[in-house]
């Protein structure tokens, strides 16, 4: 087993590299199945430093309620960022870069609250400090820093915090 595990440390990945191999070729001949065998062994074990650790997910539910957090503010900002598009060019929005300080250390919940907050239209993810203490995050429209960092807190982040730490 310890065998098989070295040879092949990420299986599923290496399944979906030879089965990816054998679609984009449209063939299974002898040499493209060899081939893909090849990748789908070699690919994994040299990319092995560059996966996250696994991380230890808690509490399901609050990713249940987190996805339909995140999919109502998509639909939302959407319809937001159209509507100041369209309707409303006269009226600029007061796009600005906000500085949000971080509690969340999770390297893999980082990870998800960085494409949760480019996923929302009106948001992208800018810059994460060396320290990871803090990120800063281009709005499309902020009224009000302050309501806006603690909101976006208690959105995203807190969320994140229960299931990742």
């Amino acid at each position: 087993m310890i065998v098989l595990k070295k040879l092949m440390p990420a299986p599923l990945w290496s399944v979906a590299l030879l089965t990816l191999w054998l679609v984009l070729a449209r063939s299974v001949s002898a040499g493209h199945v060899l081939l893909g065998l090849v990748l789908a062994l070699v690919v994994p074990r040299v990319t092995a430093t560059l996966r996250p650790p696994p991380g230890r997910v808690r509490q399901p539910l609050v990713i249940a309620r987190y996805l339909l957090v995140v999919a109502f503010d998509v639909v939302r900002a959407n319809v937001e960022v159209a509507w100041g598009v369209i309707v409303s060019p006269k009226q600029r929005p007061q796009t600005r870069f906000v500085v949000i300080p971080l509690d969340l250390r999770d390297p893999v919940g980082l990870a998800v609250l960085a494409m949760v907050t480019t996923v929302v239209p009106g948001t992208v993810w800018s810059e994460l400090a060396a320290d990871r203490r803090a990120f800063m995050l281009h709005v499309w429209d902020v009224t009000d820093e302050r309501t806006f960092v603690a909101g976006f807190k208690a959105r995203y982040e807190q969320p994140l915090r229960e299931v990742f730490e």
